[in-house]
Formats: C-alpha cells, sequence, structure tokens
C-alpha cells in the first residue's frame, strides 16, 4: 500500500492501492450546497472531496477498497469519523457478526450484509455505512457492485430531499435510500434461488432422474436459502436498531422513521419466501424418500414373486424325484412290467406336490398379485 505522509495525518491513495482496477474511480462524492444544485465528483482519495464536503449540507460518499483493515480505516479517518468507529465494527465482522452497529452519539456506524447468489453459492461480504450531521459515508470491497444503479441517480434523488428540513431529517432520508438501495440488491438472490429450484422441480418430475442426483441438489439449495436467511436476519436487526436504538444522528420524526418500519416489512416478506420455500423443499425430501421406499417396495415384490415360483417349481421336482429316488433301490426290485404304475406314480406325485405348493403360497400371500 502506497501512503502520502504529512505531518497531520496520512493520506491513502486508493489508486496506488493493489487489488483495485487502476482503469477506474474508486470513490463517488454527490453534495447538495446550501441553496444550490447536486454536485457529483469522482475520484481517488478522500482529500479530492474536502471541497464538496465543505460546502455541501448533505452528501453521500461511496468508496470501493480492497480491504476492511487499513485502507477503510484511512477513508473514515481522512473524512473526520472517529478511529474507534472502524475497530468496533471490524470487531463485530471478525467475530462471524453479519451485521452490527455502534453509537458514539455524534456519529454511527452500522455493518451490513451484501448479498450475492452465484449457482446457489451464496457470497456475503461486509459493507461499512458510517454517518455523522451532514454526510453518510459507504465503504464496501472491491468485488462487491453496490450502489451503481444509486450512483446514476443520486443527483436526482438529492433534489428531491427539502431543502428547508432539518439536518437529522435530510441524513435520515438519505440513509433509508443507501440501505433500500442494499437491500433491493440482496433481494435479487432470492431469484437466483428460485431459478435453481425450477431447475430442481424439473428434475423431480423425471423419473429417470437418479436419487443420488437429487439428493446432493434439494441440499445445496436449502444450504443455500439458509444462508441467504441468515443474512436477512442481519439486515432485519439493523433496521431494527434504527427504529428503536434512537441514535442521535437520526431524526425523531414518526413519518420518516415509518420508512425503516417499511424496510423491515420488506425483508420480513422476503424472509416469509425463503422460510416457504424451505418448507417445500422440506416436503420434496419427503417426497424424495416416498419415491426410494416405493422403488425398494417394487424390488422386494419382484424378490418375492420370483422366491414364491421357485419354491412352487422346486416343490414340483423334489417329491416326485424323491419318489423315483427312492424305489430304484434294489430292495424293490422294480420289474419292466411296472413301468405302468411306475410312471403314472410319478406324474401323480409332480401334479399334487405342485398343487399342494401352489395353495400353500397362495394361501400364505407369499406370491403378490401385483409387482407394482
Amino acid at each position: 500500500m502506497i501512503q502520502e505522509k504529512s505531518p497531520a495525518t496520512t493520506k491513502i491513495n486508493l489508486a496506488c492501492v493493489p487489488g483495485l482496477n487502476s482503469g477506474a474511480k474508486h470513490g463517488i462524492c454527490v453534495g447538495v450546497p446550501r441553496g444550490g444544485k447536486p454536485v457529483k465528483a469522482m475520484g481517488e482519495d478522500p482529500s479530492e472531496f474536502a471541497a464538496i464536503l465543505k460546502d455541501s449540507e448533505i452528501s453521500w460518499v461511496n468508496f470501493r477498497v480492497p480491504d476492511f483493515g487499513q485502507s477503510a480505516e484511512g477513508v473514515l479517518r481522512d473524512l473526520g469519523f472517529s478511529p474507534s468507529l472502524h475497530s468496533t465494527l471490524t470487531q463485530q465482522k471478525d467475530s462471524g457478526a453479519l451485521s452490527g452497529y455502534e453509537d458514539l452519539d455524534t456519529e454511527l456506524g452500522l455493518l451490513l450484509p451484501a448479498v450475492r447468489v452465484v449457482n446457489l453459492n451464496v457470497e456475503v461480504s461486509p459493507i461499512i455505512v458510517a454517518v455523522r450531521k451532514g454526510i453518510v459515508l459507504t465503504i464496501h470491497g472491491a468485488d462487491v457492485q453496490r450502489f451503481i444503479r444509486f450512483s446514476r441517480y443520486a443527483e436526482a434523488f438529492m433534489r428531491k430531499i427539502p431543502h428547508d428540513a432539518l439536518d437529522v431529517d435530510k441524513v435520515t432520508m438519505l440513509l433509508n435510500r443507501v440501505l433500500n438501495e442494499n437491500n433491493e440488491v440482496n433481494f435479487d438472490g432470492m431469484r437466483s434461488i428460485e431459478e435453481q429450484g425450477d431447475v430442481l422441480a424439473k428434475m423431480l418430475l423425471d423419473p429417470k432422474t437418479p436419487r443420488s442426483q437429487l439428493g446432493p441438489e434439494i441440499y445445496n439449495i436449502k444450504h443455500a436459502l439458509i444462508s441467504y436467511l441468515n443474512t436477512l436476519w442481519a439486515s432485519m436487526d439493523v433496521v431494527n436498531f434504527l427504529r428503536y436504538g434512537d441514535p442521535e444522528v437520526i431524526t425523531d420524526s414518526q413519518r420518516l422513521l415509518g420508512r425503516f418500519a417499511m424496510m423491515a416489512e420488506d425483508i420480513s416478506n422476503q424472509i416469509s419466501i425463503a422460510e416457504h420455500m424451505s418448507e417445500v423443499l422440506a416436503s420434496g425430501l419427503e417426497v424424495l424418500q416416498s419415491i426410494y421406499n416405493n422403488q425398494l417396495q417394487i424390488l422386494n415384490n419382484k424378490l418375492a414373486y420370483a422366491v414364491a415360483w421357485v419354491t412352487v417349481i422346486g416343490t414340483a421336482f423334489l417329491v416326485p424325484n424323491t419318489i423315483a429316488t427312492v424305489l430304484s433301490n434294489p430292495a424293490f426290485n422294480l420289474a419292466p412290467s411296472d413301468a405302468p404304475w411306475y410312471t403314472v406314480l410319478i406324474i401323480l406325485s409332480t401334479v399334487v406336490s405342485t398343487l399342494v405348493s401352489f395353495w400353500l403360497v397362495m394361501r400364505h400371500g407369499w406370491l403378490p398379485r401385483k409387482l407394482d
């Protein structure tokens, strides 16, 4: 990392940080000067936005950084935020939490999950949102595509903020829009999971699909849903903090706080959809188990059918063979003249033994009437 050092502070030039594309700007700032029109600028270093931030009554700054260590800390520090804000959010992230918040009265820090679903692989990346009077700062990883749409119409949104509104009201409106933008992109992950669920439904309809393939597919979708649900609950936790935590930098206006209530309702709807899909997948597992049990039953019926007929046929040959073996003993001294009655005896014993064995098999229900 290349740093420009000065006696007062340490400036970080993100254009020189490894891991970021040198051909793209990594910071964007949209500010509204007092009594003026929104101003938009792009740059590589937070110091490039100093003039805009100084003259603006409300501004949004977004930075892409390669890590949440020195790079994110440098951006926060250069824009006037306390170092403790970064350290607390970093500790929460390192502990495995998908969300977090730190209220320092004059400053507010939020940790949000950014979700991206690729082929049922749920990729979760953190986003830092720092808020103080007149500024909302968002920081996310270089590989996270976030706030692209908002950056295109941020100026139009800023123009709609009433100039005569209180400073905390303006910050609340901007923060609400930023969180909504993140949630809307997160909700796209559900669409990807539903598309994979449709592919699974098609596989279930095909009786030729191997059971060894269906099981892992159902598990992968269910695992993706659980991971996705965790991010939704994390987002809900942050929204509830803004609604009930009463941070100083957020308005007390019930009308504006109602927007966070609507956001919470949208997240709840997504949670309901994900949970419903999870129940459908659970039903799919039961169907798969029923198919497996049915196939086992069919196999058992076929085996029982074969064993029953082998019993009948074996008995038909065993009884006359035993009679023939016994009568062939020299002790009976059979002569050629005994051939007629001997032949009749063998035939009758074969027929009788076959009928008796078949009757016993049918009587005890050992021969299934249907194979499927």
